[in-house]
């Protein structure tokens, strides 16, 4: 990178319209600039965007948003990394990974167990540590489908009683965000969803204050919409529930805009429960999106993460991470009872270890399967705890956010 060139964080003396200007000219117009650049000054005034300078003049700016990501039904503190970007003149001459260098370092300074990002170039995130784990699934139906949903089976010897929605659900507005959060968070807990994640109240406020921003919120989940393309479509922003009754409630009020919109599309988990209430096979989930994870400290994102109850395991991990050397070496990984825990092993790795560097540490977090990353070359070394391995980080991973 040329010597001229100075990376900081952005400050409160650096002009927010020359960052608006550097986001047009990378990734073309954008919609309200009032908004955007309130977004964006409120992500400088939180200290949350780092940039390289021409001398007061910003040539590239990446930032992050604190988030909660969840991982088999506990969450733990992610940093989202987005928006980043190179002015036009100056690409193909080392800015772009000298940027993320530095903010990868920032990350793990801050504290931060992970990082998620969703790529627009891969080999630029790979080479620093970030790999695909997980993806962001969309699922399109013909609204008229939602008006006659399946049935429980009525063979069950109990088949629940579903006429009703749950008795706590109603509309949500902007004095309803912490129960809003709240409710997110029972839903990703009792589903021991991986991927998903959550954002402060304040952050939800203006959205859920917005005339033409429909929500409502219950005990185990929330649901979320807007009208796109005139009336034609209802597109779902959350829909996130964690109990048949509250499920089948928010469906139905999605389908009783049937008489006015063609279809409904939405955000859901790969198998999401709509696959099996609808009669129509025309409806198909499909990845739209591949996000990225990094670990940034494994001792403690192992030691957040929730793990399935019933499995028990001890393994040594031999990692190399180059790019945070702190990570580096022999661990020995005990999971049992739900939780984990990674500490350094000491000495020389042994022969049963099994040898990962941070893409393949984080495509393993995030449940892609051992035979995988061993046939991609992202993981090496003993096999005897593959297939439980496999069982306490088992996916699928996804996310309804995007950033």
């Amino acid at each position: 990178m040329d010597s001229r060139l100075e990376i900081r964080p952005f400050g409160p003396d650096d002009d927010v319209e020359a960052e608006l200007d550097l986001r047009r000219r990378a990734f073309g117009p954008l919609g309200s600039a009032a908004t955007w650049t309130a977004r964006m000054q409120a992500v400088i005034d939180a200290g949350q965007m780092v940039g390289v300078f021409d001398g007061r003049r910003p040539v590239a700016s990446a930032r992050h948003y604190a988030m909660r990501q969840w991982w088999h039904g506990r969450s733990m503190p992610m940093a989202a990394v987005a928006g980043v970007k190179v002015a036009p003149e100056e690409r193909g001459r080392g800015i772009g990974r000298a940027l993320m260098t530095r903010l990868l370092a920032d990350l793990a300074a801050a504290g931060y167990a992970i990082s998620t990002l969703y790529p627009s170039t891969m080999p630029l995130y790979r080479s620093l540590g970030w790999e695909n784990a997980g993806g962001r699934y969309e699922v399109v139906i013909p609204a008229h489908t939602l008006a006659a949903l399946t049935a429980a089976d009525p063979q069950l010897p109990s088949a629940p009683a579903l006429a009703t929605g749950p008795a706590s659900m109603r509309r949500a507005a902007g004095a309803d965000a912490a129960a809003v959060v709240a409710a997110l968070g029972n839903a990703h807990q009792a589903l021991r969803d991986n991927g998903p994640t959550t954002r402060e109240p304040a952050e939800l406020v203006r959205s859920l204050d917005d005339p033409d921003y429909f929500a409502y919120v219950a005990d185990d989940g929330f649901l979320s919409y807007y009208w796109t393309n005139g009336h034609e479509e209802v597109e779902i922003d959350n829909l996130v529930a964690a109990s048949a009754a509250t499920a089948r409630a928010f469906w139905q009020i999605l389908g009783s805009h049937a008489t006015m919109a063609d279809r409904v599309r939405a955000c859901v988990p790969p198998e999401d429960p709509i696959g099996w209430l609808l009669n129509d096979p025309t409806a198909v989930t499909s990845r739209t999106q591949t996000w990225m994870l990094r670990v940034l400290d494994p001792a403690e994102a192992i030691a957040a993460r929730g793990f399935p109850s019933g499995v028990s395991l001890e393994a040594v991990l031999d990692l190399n991470d180059r790019d945070i050397p702190a990570n580096s070496g022999p661990w020995t990984l005990q999971i049992s009872a739900g939780a984990g825990k990674l500490a350094p092993a000491g000495g020389e790795p042994d022969r049963r270890a099994l040898r990962l560097g941070p893409r393949g540490f984080a495509a393993l977090f995030g449940g892609v399967p051992l035979a995988t990353l061993r046939r991609a070359g992202l993981a090496a070394g003993d096999t005897h705890a593959d297939d439980v391995l496999d069982c306490a980080f088992g996916g699928p991973a996804f996310m309804y956010d995007y950033f």
